[in-house]
């Protein structure tokens, strides 16, 4: 296999950067996601893009988006991929395209069908033939329509990524894995180069060194940190050990930390979701980060430089300064090479702990001087830098790529750029062209010019040694078109202000007498998962009738996403702990009595989470188990201690009762459990994760999330390792004997089945909001929605209630309103219609809870 930077199919990389079109090229790529936005705005979004002055957009296919059932493919409409490359190309810009398998991306499952884990022997993400089967079938449908378009031939590919971070997953061959990835894509004639990028740096983890796999990083560092630098560098230096150049294929959004990205020897930058988007339907994930059973809103909006519906924020100017300076020096930045400032920098602000500097191609360099302080009260917040021995003023908050003996003959000029403290957005014969919101300093040779800052319409001018020098202000240097060499500027007219319109509440809704139909999905001994029910997105309900007689209490276990469970007619506060062992007093039910429980799909993990069971990459979803709680004792006590100073015979003990001088390290306690029944070990206190063996199993962990361990009938030696800690509260042990409750009766209720009832012209009776519900009772409400040119957001307000909306024969969203888990991404209070989806329907459920279930009004605004 020829190596990926001795390509001869148009894109060339080595450690001095990327080559196509004919020369170098420094590429900064959005994140745009045809995924998720309506088709009609593919080409708007994608020339709004190329308007920023970024000439590159990176792109996941979810391969369960295309296959929505097992062997069920779909390109057509919002799926047609191949439709939005080509949009791509016809835009002016190229395409990294990420086909996974896995693409995380807060999407459901990472894009990993649901399905899969139906199969106890099939392993994701893992070099084993059931899985390489299922991804070869989606590569064999994806990876054609990408060769077709690769970069220079057909198309805007210019390169294709291999899975995603894999080194936040625990892979067992790794390089097995990627190599058969990398030789699907061969085999499907993909010519461009193969990238797979690492999360947290582990170069040989994302890509398994395997031979014609560049690996590309993702950094999400805090933006004001001054340690940036000295990180990104040290990966630039370990690629340009292997003659490759550092790909930033993830980071920040904020163009104050891509510009130190950049003068640290990154050759591609791309920030993630800088275009924001939707989650349509039921495709958010669950359990994305930090605290466990964080979902994922129908927003999906980090804060990038376009808003969710399109809007711009600040963020978008500073692309385009930043994109000019980029055009300026050209090619002499595109193969520049880090190097240190080689000078002295001293600032009275914070900054950069090692500031970064680029040796530009043919002469000079390029320094970046970051202002980590904000501005306050009233004040500028300008701070000054002494560079080479001259004070340049610094705005707060902002990075000016500073130029350093920088040849000016490329521009028709004799002469040397000694210094010049603001971004470099224009040059020509005989005028240079500078952006700044604060004065600007520039010496050419050893004639050196202070140039007041410029205002908003009010450029400023110098002159030295026969330039023009002119300054602009940012909202101006956005706007320049061009520029004569006596400084004349002219500039493009200012777009029009958008306005927000004021929120308008919506009373008035008709309310359907049907509710959705459910398919039968016959009588089981224990609860099946929703997707042995062919429920992959969607929800469904499980009915049973059980003695309770002498019990007081239940245990749910592994119960996900979303689960109504009703005892005895009695709708419990919503579960929503992603397969978290929940106990369920009820005292008050006694006999036969009914159980339902309605189990809703959120979305499936998209990040491998072994704190909770529901949270791991590839698990299912549906109702769990339930049982009937028979006894409980406690077994705290009669411990024997193996460890540190403990002899023979083992001292016994209290669960984690020990005493040593030895904090930190592990001591293992071990006595026998006997129980009649299945049981569950319930481990109280949990703080750091413990390991628990039983008999002679493989050790388990168990968590601070769910402290819990099933045990079959049976007597058994239970071993548990804790790292000694005094200063904790101790552990407790109890023991619950447990028996099933059995028969039941499920029903399913999946995606195309909610969307065909949605969807149905039905006809209604009209009601006034407030709409009051009781727990568990459902409302189908059709809403009159007026027209709008960018869409509408609708803001359900009230207590207590979910609500999932349908517009234009999809679903276009959920919103939880009152008690909730923590939600994640762009506003999770808001449904957002688009332009040209006809007619709303929404699915008002009502849950218990501190308040009565309410939908007090809807608030529409437009989004124009």
């Amino acid at each position: 296999m020829s190596h990926p930077t001795t390509l001869d199919q148009g894109i060339a990389l080595d450690a001095r950067g990327i080559r196509f079109e004919g020369g170098p090229q420094l590429v900064l790529c959005a994140s745009l996601f045809y995924f998720r936005l309506p088709r009609e705005q593919w080409r708007a979004r994608l020339a709004q893009v190329r308007a920023s002055g970024y000439t590159c957009v990176d792109v996941y296919l979810p391969w369960n988006f295309h296959e929505t059932a097992p062997g069920r493919w779909s390109f057509e409409g919002r799926r047609d991929v191949a439709a939005f490359l080509d949009l791509a190309q016809e835009e002016g810009l190229y395409v990294i395209a990420r086909p996974g398998p896995y693409i995380c991306s807060e999407w459901d499952g990472g894009a990993l069908p649901g399905w899969l884990g139906l199969d106890p022997q099939l392993r994701v993400r893992q070099h084993e033939p059931r899985f390489l089967d299922r991804v070869t079938a989606w590569f064999d449908q994806a990876l054609p329509l990408l060769a077709e378009r690769q970069y220079p031939a057909n198309g805007p590919v210019i390169m294709v990524q291999l899975e995603n971070e894999l080194d936040f997953f625990d892979c067992e061959d790794r390089t097995g894995y990627l190599t058969a990835l990398r030789d699907q894509a061969v085999r499907h004639g993909i010519t461009v180069p193969l990238i797979a990028c690492s999360g947290q740096g582990d170069l040989e983890g994302a890509t398994g060194d395997v031979p014609g796999v560049v690996p590309a990083c993702n950094f999400y560092p805090d933006d004001d940190s001054p340690y940036i630098e000295p990180e990104v560098r040290r990966y630039a230096e370990l690629l340009a050990e292997r003659d490759l150049p550092l790909l930033i294929t993830e980071t920040n959004r904020r163009h104050r930390t891509l510009r130190r990205l950049l003068a640290s020897g990154a050759s591609l930058i791309a920030p993630y979701l800088q275009s924001s988007g939707w989650n349509f339907g039921y495709t958010p994930s669950a359990g994305n980060w930090g605290r466990p059973g964080n979902l994922m809103s129908h927003g999906y909006d980090f804060g990038g430089y376009v808003s969710s519906t399109g809007t711009e924020r600040p963020e978008y100017a500073e692309a385009q300064i930043l994109a000019r300076v980029i055009d300026t020096l050209g090619p002499r930045l595109a193969l520049a090479t880090p190097t240190g400032p080689h000078m002295p920098v001293t600032t009275d602000f914070p900054t950069s702990s090692s500031p970064s500097a680029l040796r530009l191609d043919g002469g000079g360099r390029l320094l970046a001087v970051p202002h980590l302080g904000t501005r306050t009260g009233t004040g500028t917040g300008t701070g000054t830098a002494v560079v080479n021995g001259v004070p340049v003023a610094v705005a707060a908050d902002s990075c000016p790529l500073m130029l350093v003996d920088v040849p000016l003959r490329p521009w028709g000029h004799d002469g040397t750029l000694t210094l010049a403290s603001a971004d470099l957005v224009a040059a020509g014969e005989g005028v240079l062209v500078f952006s700044s919101e604060v004065p600007v300093t520039v010496v050419v040779g050893e004639t050196r010019v202070e140039i007041p800052a410029p205002a908003a319409g009010a450029p400023r001018r110098a002159t030295a040694a026969g330039l023009t020098l002119v300054a602009l202000a940012p909202g101006d240097a956005v706007r320049l078109r061009s520029t004569d060499r006596n400084g004349t500027v002219r500039l493009d007219a200012t777009a029009p202000a958008r306005h927000a319109s004021a929120p308008v509440a919506v009373r008035r809704a008709r309310r359907r007498a049907d509710t959705a139909p459910e398919r039968a999905a016959g009588r089981h001994e224990l609860p099946p998962t929703l997707e042995s029910l062919g429920v992959y997105r969607g929800r469904g309900t499980y009915r049973t009738t059980t003695d309770l007689t002498g019990v007081d209490e239940l245990l749910l276990v592994g119960a996900a996403d979303i689960v109504d469970l009703s005892v005895a007619g009695r709708v419990r506060p919503t579960i929503a702990g992603f397969g978290a062992t929940r106990r369920i007093d009820v005292r008050e039910a006694a006999g036969s009595v009914e159980v339902e429980a309605v189990v809703e799909i959120w979305g499936h993990a998209n990040f491998d989470d072994a704190r909770l069971p529901a949270l791991r990459l590839g698990a299912l979803r549906g109702l769990g188990t339930l049982w009937r709680v028979r006894e409980t004792a406690d077994v705290s006590a009669l411990w024997s201690v193996h460890g540190h100073w403990a002899g023979r015979p083992a001292p016994l003990r209290e669960l984690g009762g020990w005493s040593s001088t030895r904090v930190g390290l592990p001591v293992t306690y071990t006595r026998e459990i006997r129980s009649a029944t299945a049981a569950a070990l319930h481990l109280k206190g949990v703080v750091e994760p413990v390991r628990v063996t039983v008999a002679d199993g493989e050790p388990h962990t168990v968590h601070a999330e769910d402290p819990w361990v099933p045990l079959p009938a049976g007597t058994h030696r239970i071993s548990v390792t804790l790292p000694h800690h005094p200063s904790g509260g101790g552990l407790r042990a109890e023991l619950l004997g447990l028996d099933p409750v059995t028969d039941w009766t499920c029903s399913a209720q999946d995606d195309d089945l909610l969307t065909g009832f949605a969807t149905e012209a039905t006809p209604g009776q009209e009601v006034l909001l407030p709409l009051a519900l009781a727990p568990g009772e459902e409302a189908w409400l059709d809403v009159d929605l007026p027209a709008s040119h960018g869409g509408l957001l609708l803001r359900p307000d009230g207590t207590q209630v979910r609500v999932t909306g349908w517009a234009g024969g999809e679903c276009v969203g959920r919103v939880w309103v009152g008690d909730r888990p923590d939600f994640s991404g762009g506003d999770a209070n808001v449904l957002w219609i688009p332009p040209g989806w006809s007619g709303l329907t929404l699915l008002v459920r009502g849950g218990a809870g501190p308040e009565v279930p309410e939908l007090r009004t809807l608030w529409l605004e437009s989004s124009d």
